[in-house]
């Protein structure tokens, strides 16, 4: 493997037209970046888009993804017969994934053996490819066996090769004057996608690289950040809608707040291009949600990151997750790792976001906490509205980093008890043992740390989990909310499970096995660790079958059993006449053929349809 073209096996035609291209999506996981199915990532996007730039046509460039390889070894074919095959992946932070399997070193290497032209290997698996906490290991990537490697940008490489032949390779990063040509050019690439287009969310980037250095991120290697233009996501945006993609997660950023700045202050106002320009080309988008937010930047710039957090949860769509990195609330751990964040500061960061973002769709200003003329939150109790919030910050706790001692785990769990005990919400806790790799300080120590205190993390992790995470879900998804059009993934125990497209999607079961690849609603009836159960929304009482009634709060089999006799019934407040006493039916079920709608689903900014344009009205 080499970044020479003395070892290239053959050569491409020299006119573009006549070349044959595939690209094979291996996924990628990066800290900001995230390409496993159901998301799609920018690097095959922003790949084909390069190629047709350099002169390749549409019709020449083929897309697989690594699943679509293993399930059908027939298109193996077009990796074989390709003039050039291009593999992108590579994961940096550790995951557990239900809509694809991010591809094996074996099957890397079994690629680049089977492709008979030119092979190009690029991604963040540059980085190095290793099992989970163990970080780049060269040793397992000395045979992967592919012409080229791309240390720079994977899409430059691609366009170089084809526009300069073999003898103007080079490792070079693109400029996004060049991603403004090739994010629209590449679009068409999402048709050739085995999710498109119901179950597909494009990732979209305002931004990479990272002004700050923290020891074990890999964000930093590709230098500071360089802003796009808000035009250019717009039209990025446009590009893909028109060919059919209605979910979108700006999630390419290592700070969402800081687009359009100077790398550290909010701009209210760029946001507001973004995100009011993404609502005017896409209307009918189903999901626009982002990732990261620095919460540094809220306490460093209280008034502007409010502002701008007021932008986004006026645009995006409910269930929104920023995920801050706190990585730890201890200072001993914090100093030695450069951490930007303390404790305290992430706590004031997460005030914030829940007063400015906590609402629910369907709320009014009389029933949510703070000024009387417009909807805040946090939004919690019996007066909430029964949707997701629009926006919530999420938690990224590491372990495994310089400094961690016993006390380490304490610091965190006392962050987090205060969290809920001044009844904020938080969307998600990710709590993952550190990856160390080469260019990061932490491949100074290795993963050495974290695994001489695997048995605690592991008893710390399932303590928080009963402790915190359960409570905490029962706060933002209490019995009856409902959350519209989750997919349906897979069947298991007599159930069936989906999420909805977005930020780190709850996952839901709902009893029985239906269709799967088709999307309900589903009106949730309890909660797990990190799971939900749920109904389909709204039950018919006259055909719900018996695990369905029961898994409604306070209906056991014997009361399920008298309503199932006492069928068909006029309306749901007939139920009550042979099952006294049940309880808040009318919030889940219907009788017959009636129609009851999702409360807030029509609200400006709250799912399709135009976004609101200034303050947010009051409970439109």
């Amino acid at each position: 493997m080499t970044d020479s073209p003395a070892s290239a096996r053959g050569s491409l035609p020299a006119d573009p037209n006549d070349l044959a291209v595939t690209i094979v999506d291996g996924y990628v996981d990066e800290p900001a970046h995230f390409g496993v199915p159901p998301y799609l990532s920018t690097y095959p996007r922003y790949t084909a888009g390069a190629l047709v730039d350099a002169g390749v046509p549409e019709s020449q460039i083929t897309y697989h993804t690594i699943d679509e390889l293993r399930e059908d070894r027939s298109k193996h074919a077009d990796v074989a017969d390709a003039d050039l095959m291009v593999y992108v992946g590579g994961m940096t932070v550790p995951g557990k994934y239900v809509g694809g399997t991010p591809a094996e070193p074996d099957e890397v290497r079994e690629l680049g053996w089977t492709a008979d032209g030119v092979t190009l290997l690029g991604g963040p698996v540059r980085f190095g490819v290793g099992e989970e906490n163990a970080g780049a290991q060269e040793t397992q990537r000395d045979d992967l066996d592919y012409d080229f490697v791309a240390m720079g940008d994977v899409e430059a490489a691609a366009h170089d090769l084809v526009r300069e032949g073999l003898e103007g390779y080079g490792n070079r990063m693109r400029t996004n004057e060049e991603v403004d040509r090739w994010a629209r050019r590449g679009a068409f690439v999402v048709e050739q996608h085995p999710n498109h287009p119901d179950y597909l969310i494009c990732e979209m980037e305002t931004s990479r690289g990272c002004a700050y250095r923290c020891s074990f991120c890999t964000e930093p290697l590709y230098g500071d950040p360089a802003f796009r233009a808000a035009r250019s996501v717009v039209d990025e945006v446009d590009a893909l809608s028109d060919r059919g993609v209605r979910h979108f997660r700006l999630g390419r950023q290592a700070d969402i707040l800081a687009f359009g700045g100077d790398g550290e202050a909010p701009n209210p106002d760029a946001l507001r291009e973004l995100y009011g320009g993404i609502r005017e080309v896409a209307p009918d988008l189903r999901t626009l949600h982002l990732d990261n937010m620095n919460p540094v930047t809220i306490t460093d710039y209280p008034e502007a990151s409010r502002e701008a957090i007021r932008v986004i949860a006026e645009h995006n769509t409910p269930g929104d997750t920023a995920a801050f990195g706190l990585e730890s609330a201890d200072p001993v751990v914090q100093e030695e790792n450069n951490l930007l964040v303390t404790a305290e500061e992430c706590l004031e960061a997460v005030r914030v976001v829940n007063e400015e973002g906590g609402w629910r769709p369907g709320d009014d200003p009389t029933t949510t906490p703070g000024d009387a003329s417009r909807v805040t939150g946090p939004s919690t109790g019996p007066d909430a509205s029964p949707r997701l919030p629009k926006l919530l910050p999420g938690i990224n706790l590491v372990h495994g980093l310089t400094g961690e001692r016993p006390e380490t785990y304490e610091h965190n769990k006392r962050f987090l008890q205060t969290v809920y005990d001044e009844g904020l919400m938080l969307r998600r806790i990710n709590i993952r043992q550190v990856m160390a790799f080469a260019g990061t300080e932490m491949a100074e120590t290795g993963a050495e740390v974290a695994q001489e205190h695997k048995d605690q993390f592991q008893a710390y992790k399932r303590e928080v989990r009963e402790t915190i995470d359960n409570p905490m879900l029962d706060r933002v998804v209490p019995p009856g909310t409902v959350l519209p059009d989750v997919h349906l993934e897979y069947h298991q125990d007599g159930k069936t499970f989906g999420r909805q497209l977005g930020t780190y999607a709850l996952l839901v079961a709902v009893p029985g096995e239906r269709e799967l690849g088709t999307s309900i609603d589903v009106a949730i009836t309890d909660h797990g660790y990190r799971s939900v159960t749920g109904v389909p929304y709204p039950l018919d009482v006259n055909a719900a079958s018996m695990d369905e009634l029961t898994a409604i709060p306070g209906i056991n089999r014997s009361t399920a059993g008298d309503v199932v006799v006492g069928r068909p019934y006029d309306s749901v407040d007939a139920v009550d006449a042979v099952a006294p006493g049940t309880v808040d039916l009318a919030a889940y079920a219907v009788a017959g053929d009636t129609d009851m709608p999702i409360p807030g689903r029509d609200r400006r900014g709250s799912g399709p349809g135009p976004a609101a344009r200034s303050s947010l009205g009051r409970g439109d």
